[in-house]
């Protein structure tokens, strides 16, 4: 195996000149790459090379099905440049922008374009759902969660004093309340039926991340459990539920799944045993923050400050990134992890601070700051060509899609932090879209930051930014009292997601299968991503993990 090193695509030009940051070319290359390479430092120093991908894939906007809004069965509501920073334009014509966001379920018969999308929604008692937002003054000691999930989970909206926004769509959301957001866009879904017989998943509305919430800090373990206890008691004794035995059924928990693991039933662990129960295991979960080691759990989008009602709010601020001057090489928000032994946040802010004026640095603290102003991490954002994403207290970060929404190329150092993860939104092949080096070089001191994105070419960047502009829709969650025509979001492309994997599940079922999904948990990462369970180039990043994980099970530590 290849030790454990640099993965980066490296290319011999300084893109540098006087700190602006300048293209090679004022044309973006259609071509796709061939031949592209990873970069690895060995342990003597020596530079080694290694194809990361055989084949490359294509991830455009998918435009929505056109036609009949409801079916009778059914229930619910029924100026283009690309900056190269020198002001120099491309002009990106209207059918251009829509080429892509073509589906293929326009070829679907007009008889029935709901058939094998319908889906049921539990009516569970209230006490698991409204009656929390109801009681919102409960779900935080430090946070007006009440004026956060006002708008439908969306929060208040944000004034755009300072231009950094558009003029609508943004909202002041909190990342901990995507349960209220996808149940509110869930019932302005075309194919919702009352009749469960009829559908191809049943979701189950169980706001399961505020339950556990007001439990976290000061409650023992028996009442972190009762909530997630009492509910799974409910389904068992549904039908809908005997069917498959919940293999159809799916939930979205809005917290990351590690507050869902705990592994002993002692008052010091964190955290509830949601994802641990039999029940749980058998349907699809949905979380901002996965397992990599979990077969069943998902994750799917943080939500972001951005919520557009109408696909031209879309084109304008996707137009408005390409055009956006960026005079920063990189990036990055956020605080020192002191107590984490093998974190490496003080190094990245090391070699931040060491970069001067190409490195900019908003520094997070306890207390209040620029850093937990939305304004100006999106202003400083919008302002850099590389944003810096190193794990924190867990593998990912909110930050990752506010550089995504802002523009800005996502600097990975560690794959589990969005590759393994939202497997359904991002392209996978990661080149396309991001940078990653590895935590490991960081931690040794043998990789410079500077020194590596330095060396990326202007015709590069602007290919890998046009990638991350075209992949906000995906990212993004539309204001739920509205829909987009044309694009699909994070919540479209997570239930085709769920409907897919129901539907494969069902077809195994039928066939005597035990499941297609039979594999050992602990290579659930490569499998969902690559589609294999052989030696990858990246097991040394889980297998650290994986021992982690072990202590956690054995030690009830987190």
């Amino acid at each position: 195996m290849v030790s454990k090193g640099v993965m980066i695509t490296l290319f011999n030009h300084n893109i540098f000149e006087d700190n602006v940051v300048v293209g090679a070319s004022n044309s973006i290359d259609k071509k796709p790459d061939v031949g592209r390479k990873v970069v690895f430092n060995d342990q003597s120093g020596a530079i080694i090379t290694k194809d990361a991908f055989d084949h490359s894939e294509e991830h455009g906007n998918s435009k929505k099905e056109i036609g009949q809004e409801a079916h009778d069965n059914s229930r619910g509501n029924n100026e283009a440049q690309i900056d190269v920073n020198k002001g120099s334009k491309l002009p990106i014509k209207e059918e251009e922008i829509h080429a892509d966001t073509k589906s293929d379920f326009e070829s679907e018969s007009e008889s029935d374009l709901c058939l094998g999308k319908y889906i049921y929604v539990h009516d569970i008692p209230s006490k698991f759902n409204q009656e929390l937002i109801e009681h919102c003054d409960l779900l935080s000691n430090w946070t007006d969660m009440c004026e956060l999930s006002s708008n439908l989970g969306l929060g208040p909206h944000f004034p755009n004093n300072e231009r950094v926004y558009s003029k609508t769509g943004w909202f002041a959301t909190n990342q901990f309340l995507l349960e209220v957001i996808f149940h509110s866009r869930l019932k302005q879904y075309n194919c919702l039926t009352n009749d469960s017989s009829q559908a191809s998943a049943i979701f189950v509305p169980y706001y399961a991340g505020l339950d556990v919430s007001r439990y976290l800090w000061g409650s023992d373990y028996r009442m972190r459990d009762s909530g997630a206890l009492e509910l799974v008691k409910w389904l068992r004794e549904k039908p809908e539920w005997k069917r498959m035995w919940g293999r159809d059924h799916f939930m979205v928990a809005g917290r990351i799944t590690w507050d869902f693991r705990r592994f002993t039933d002692e008052d010091s662990n964190w955290g509830n045993k949601l994802m641990l129960l039999p029940e749980s295991r058998n349907m699809t979960m949905l979380t901002i923050e996965s397992s990599p080691w979990s077969s069943n759990d998902f994750a799917i989008p943080y939500p972001t400050y951005f919520h557009p009602s109408m696909d031209t709010e879309v084109y304008h601020w996707q137009n408005r990134m390409r055009r956006q001057r960026r005079r920063i090489l990189f990036s990055f928000a956020g605080g020192p992890r002191p107590n984490l032994k093998n974190s490496i946040r003080n190094d990245i802010i090391d070699q931040c601070k060491a970069a001067r004026r190409k490195c900019k640095l908003l520094e997070c603290s306890t207390g209040p700051g620029k850093c937990h102003k939305p304004i100006y991490v999106m202003k400083m954002f919008q302002g850099s060509v590389f944003c810096l994403q190193p794990p924190g207290d867990s593998l990912t970060r909110r930050s990752i899609f506010d550089s995504i929404l802002a523009g800005c190329i996502p600097v990975f150092f560690h794959p589990g932090s969005a590759y393994v993860q939202y497997v359904w939104h991002l392209p996978k092949d990661y080149t396309k879209y991001s940078v990653l080096i590895s935590a490991f070089d960081i931690k040794n001191k043998t990789i410079n930051i500077e020194s590596v994105l330095s060396r990326i070419s202007g015709r590069e960047i602007m290919k890998m930014r046009e990638e991350v502009i075209r992949l906000i829709p995906r990212v993004v969650y539309a204001d739920p009292s509205n829909k987009l025509k044309t694009h699909d979001d994070a919540f479209d492309i997570s239930v085709k997601g769920v409907l897919e994997r129901v539907d494969t599940i069902r077809k195994d079922m039928r066939e005597g299968k035990t499941t297609s999904f039979d594999f050992a948990e602990k290579v659930s990462w490569k499998f969902n991503l690559f589609g294999i369970k052989e030696e990858h180039i990246w097991d040394p990043f889980f297998e650290e993990q994986d021992e982690k994980a072990a202590k956690q099970r054995k030690y009830g530590k987190t």
